[in-house]
């Protein structure tokens, strides 16, 4: 071999080198080179991420994912409180051929029962009206619908705070012509205190039926997923109620009664809670 061949075939062996980059320096081919070789790694490495994603989402076709363990309890608590405030409800209804005459007559009225319930010692936020102005037909089978005049109603509904004057309260529809007096009721004031304990018994409760339902089932409790409540209780119906014939007319209201036992009423709560299981 001349040396003329051997000069060529070196000349083409660079040429060769990394897609035939001759007559450049040796630094730029081995940089070349080596950007060549990452590129290659790296499109091998996402090719075999993405064959490898493929199967996985292939092997899980027609699997369901698994459902969490849980089970749900419900809880009762119940507190039992003194009422201590009474509601009920005074109210006037009148009728005239003219709507000034009728506002102005159940004014009168309701003016004088107002003024003594706040001579009681009721306050302004404890009384709560209700006025109304409709039409007051009466219908007969020769003449038909007509019109009678206008119905003014307003009642007002009281809340007693002094049990002592009950009895003076409800006298006073007798005392000034009132139509209505209904639906004294006994309650208590503020039963935001009773709520809390009854919700803490009632979470008690429903801790000690999961933990004996979740023994039973081979399980333990982890933790609360999911939990609501609401409040029942009972609904005490009036007690005393009077009311003249239809609405207005007829004969007067009877007497009040001389004492009356306000008792107490239980605060009840209701809980449902859902715990997440595991198998010991």
């Amino acid at each position: 071999m001349t040396p003329g061949n051997s000069q060529e075939m070196g000349d083409k062996s660079a040429g060769n080198c990394c897609g035939g980059w001759s007559g450049r320096s040796d630094f730029a081919k081995k940089i070349m080179c080596t950007l060549s070789a990452v590129l290659l790694v790296y499109l091998i490495l996402f090719v075999g991420v993405l064959m490898r994603n493929n199967a996985r989402k292939y092997n899980f076709i027609g699997m369901a994912d698994q459902m969490e363990r849980t089970i749900t309890v419900n809880g009762l608590g119940k507190v039992n409180g003194k009422n201590d405030i009474a509601v009920t409800s005074i109210g006037y209804s009148n009728t005239d051929k003219e709507v000034a005459k009728a506002q102005a007559e159940n004014k009168r009225v309701m003016d004088q029962v107002v003024a003594e319930l706040t001579k009681l010692g009721v306050a302004d936020k404890d009384m709560q009206s209700d006025y109304s102005i409709y039409p007051d037909y009466n219908y007969t089978q020769d003449k038909g619908q007509e019109l009678k005049g206008y119905r003014v109603s307003n009642t007002v509904t009281v809340k007693i705070r002094d049990l002592a004057k009950i009895s003076d309260i409800l006298s006073l529809p007798g005392k000034y012509g009132a139509t209505t007096v209904s639906g004294l009721n006994f309650t208590i004031d503020d039963p935001e205190n009773l709520k809390a304990e009854a919700r803490d018994k009632a979470v008690a409760d429903a801790k000690v039926k999961a933990v004996k339902l979740a023994a039973s089932l081979g399980a333990r409790l982890v933790e609360v997923v999911a939990y609501n409540e609401y409040e029942s209780g009972d609904y005490p119906q009036p007690i005393y109620s009077a009311m003249k014939e239809g609405m207005g007319g007829g004969g007067p209201v009877g007497p009040a009664p001389e004492a009356v036992a306000s008792g107490s009423k239980d605060v009840i709560m209701n809980v449902n809670v859902t715990y997440k299981i595991v198998t010991w």
